[in-house]
């Protein structure tokens, strides 16, 4: 039996659940739990805003742990390797995108809180493909959000060729933004931060933005238009879609891994005249991808800042989220005994 922490009904509090996964299938994994990051998309699927949820359920996609057993064919990794398991816990692996190493995109994937049971749990299970082994040097404690969070932000990095020599803007200085600075920072670019909180100024900057914007003060957009080549909008509200536009250089691209609800309106003339691109979108990334993001935080020593707490508080962690008052993403320690 696994133990883990459900909800029975849409915004329901989390409380004790066991349930039995079966027999363990040819291509999975078991991983015993570290520890598992919690994301805004836990809130969302918790409660029901994408309407997919389905109940009992079992958040948590951002999971570290130690391989526990190991399928018939899973031939790669084996018992007591540490792993870390994110947003997608299989895929196809015969389709055209998981063939050319898109498995991301893979339209039968299967999402790790969607129809099955996450990561709030002292166990879980994944295809093999999506247990990514662990470099030396990352803390399993602290690592769990790189696998939701982290790739989030990385991938798009090298989907769009972001060079060291370009001007990056990051919208957004939260559980995304604060690692996407750090990585842009790392890759070489000079990095503007935008934020509405004057309070996270002094962190951006110290996390590695080399100028910090406020994102409601139309004045201060004014003062760097045309200045950027790239800007990645971590949030999820609306923005002041034109003049974020007009920061944008030539060729600039403005692209979102926030799960903006509503539609964004793009006057034509806006993208015509600088020949720009609007709006692009990624959904996390490939294995290979994560591997190579795993490799440059190992070098770079790039980790998400942290709150942890144990998970049996894990009704009082998503509330702090909820709040807006975590620093950055808050991980939950598996505490069962």
């Amino acid at each position: 039996m696994i133990r883990a922490y459900a909800a029975h009904e849409a915004k329901g509090k989390l409380t004790p659940f066991e349930y039995d996964p079966g027999e363990l299938k040819p291509d999975q994994v078991e991983l015993d739990v570290i520890a598992c990051g919690i994301c805004h998309s836990d809130l969302s699927v918790l409660n029901n805003e994408w309407q997919n949820s389905a109940y009992p359920l079992v958040p948590g996609h951002e999971a570290v742990g130690t391989i526990a057993q190991t399928g018939s064919n899973v031939k790669h990794l084996k018992v007591g390797d540490t792993v870390g398991l994110g947003w997608f816990s299989g895929s196809c692996m015969i389709c055209d995108q998981c063939m050319s190493g898109n498995h991301n995109l893979c339209a039968s994937s299967e999402q790790t809180i969607i129809s099955r049971h996450g990561g709030f749990a002292d166990k879980v299970r994944c295809n093999a493909e999506w247990a990514m082994p662990l470099p030396t040097g990352l803390d399993a404690r602290k690592a769990g959000p790189l696998f939701c969070g982290g790739i989030t932000v990385f991938n798009p990095i090298v989907q769009f060729d972001v060079k060291p020599t370009d001007r990056v803007g990051v919208v957004g200085i939260g559980g995304l933004g604060h690692l996407a600075i750090q990585f842009l920072n790392k890759w070489g670019c000079e990095v503007t931060a935008f934020t509405s909180s004057e309070s996270k100024r002094d962190e951006a900057l110290d996390m590695g933005a080399h100028q910090v914007v406020n994102s409601r003060n139309e004045g201060q957009l004014e003062k760097i238009a045309g200045s950027l080549d790239f800007i990645l909008s971590t949030v999820n509200v609306d923005l002041n879609w034109p003049a974020f536009l007009n920061v944008l250089g030539p060729k600039g691209r403005l692209h979102t891994v926030g799960a903006v609800l509503t539609p964004i309106p793009v006057a034509a003339f806006s993208l015509i005249t600088g020949q720009k691109s609007v709006v692009s979108g990624s959904p996390l990334g490939s294995p290979a991808t994560i591997r190579k993001m795993l490799d440059f935080c190992a070098r770079h020593r790039i980790a998400p800042v942290t709150e942890h707490f144990p998970m049996s508080q894990v009704n009082e962690a998503p509330a702090r989220l909820e709040a807006g008052k975590a620093r950055y993403r808050i991980i939950l320690e598996n505490d069962f005994t």
